[in-house]
């Protein structure tokens, strides 16, 4: 088996009311699969890497469909368990003007892969063929045995000489209430873990814990991502700060740190087709970078522009190349390409 990056996590079926419609005045609906494993792996295939994920699907044909749409992004679907009856779905009504989109899950506490048994993952086989693990905080809130199945998997990869990309993603909802003291130590555990983190100065205030004598988010995050940077001993942290504006469109503006120093993007102002996703296209970005060993000002412009892009996709899973994102950088459009 040839070293992969793999991604560990569900697969959810979106079901999209179309158009602008509600779901009370729609009689149809667009279903696609989903998941942030999902979005990682496919997007890291358009860009030339070999991508597997690692996750439970039903045995019936709801699981038949989900496997063939992976293939259809190039994602390798061999290290896929098939167990149990359920697939986590969410509902998305697309938002228009004052209205903001909207996603309402379904079903996901009893999807396979929230159900499955750790003994259905060959991980420590897994492991010895993973150069880079991708992990995220919507898994880790799920239930105590898929957390247990994250940690296990992620701690083999680190004893394998792998490299483990750990995305906060921390979600209110699925946490529950006193979700963030809940949250603490297993957030705790995978900062030990991981090689790459993606989070902001929210996470370090609200998640874990921290405090800051500064009131600007800026500020706030230049005084507490060091800290966690050499707590951890993580050698790369990068995230995003979103504003949304009155005429629809958004601004990105992202940093890295690394080797105590912080890098910038250039705020990117831009137009929304489908939400759904683009943050997952920036770490894209970041895991694309440090794989090519690029300079850190190269590696945090290239993840904004690939975020950026994902904005003017539709589905969950940005499907931009290489030449696409170089191409976004440099901010010059193009009338049809011929």
């Amino acid at each position: 088996m040839v070293k992969t990056i793999a991604a560990f996590g569900e697969v959810m079926m979106r079901l999209e009311v179309p158009g602008h419609q509600l779901l009370p005045q729609a009689n149809q609906l667009q279903y696609s699969f989903s998941g942030t494993g999902v979005n990682i792996t496919g997007s890291l295939h358009c860009l030339g890497y070999p991508t597997r994920l690692i996750t439970t699907l039903p045995k019936n044909s709801l699981g038949d469909a989900a496997i063939a749409y992976l293939r259809k992004l190039g994602i390798v679907t061999d290290s896929i368990a098939r167990a149990g009856k359920y697939l986590g779905m969410y509902f998305l009504e697309n938002g228009f003007g004052a209205r903001s989109s909207r996603v309402t899950y379904s079903n996901r506490l009893e999807s396979s892969f929230n159900t499955a048994e750790t003994a259905i993952y060959p991980f420590d086989e897994l492991a010895k063929n993973i150069q880079l693990l991708h992990v995220c905080g919507i898994s880790l809130a799920m239930n105590e045995r898929v957390r247990a199945q994250l940690k296990q998997l992620a701690g083999l990869v680190k004893q394998q000489g792998g490299q483990v990309v750990f995305d906060c993603n921390y979600r209110p909802s699925l946490w529950g209430e006193n979700g963030y003291q809940t949250a603490r130590p297993h957030y705790q555990e995978l900062l030990e873990l991981a090689d790459i983190v993606m989070m902001n100065e929210k996470d370090a205030l609200f998640t874990l814990g921290y405090t800051s004598s500064h009131t600007s988010r800026e500020n706030q995050l230049e005084e507490l991502i060091p800290q966690i940077a050499e707590k951890y001993q993580i050698p790369i942290i990068a995230g995003t700060h979103r504003d949304v504006h009155e005429d629809e469109t958004n601004s990105i503006r992202g940093f890295l740190y690394q080797e105590d120093s912080f890098y910038y993007a250039d705020q990117q102002r831009f137009a929304v087709l489908d939400r759904i996703g683009a943050g997952d296209a920036f770490t894209t970005g970041i895991i694309h970078g440090v794989l090519q060993k690029q300079a850190p000002a190269h590696i945090i412009s290239f993840a904004v522009a690939s975020c950026m892009l994902a904005h003017t996709i539709t589905g969950d899973t940005s499907l931009a190349s290489e030449q696409d994102i170089l191409q976004a950088i440099t901010n010059k459009r193009q009338d049809v390409i011929r």
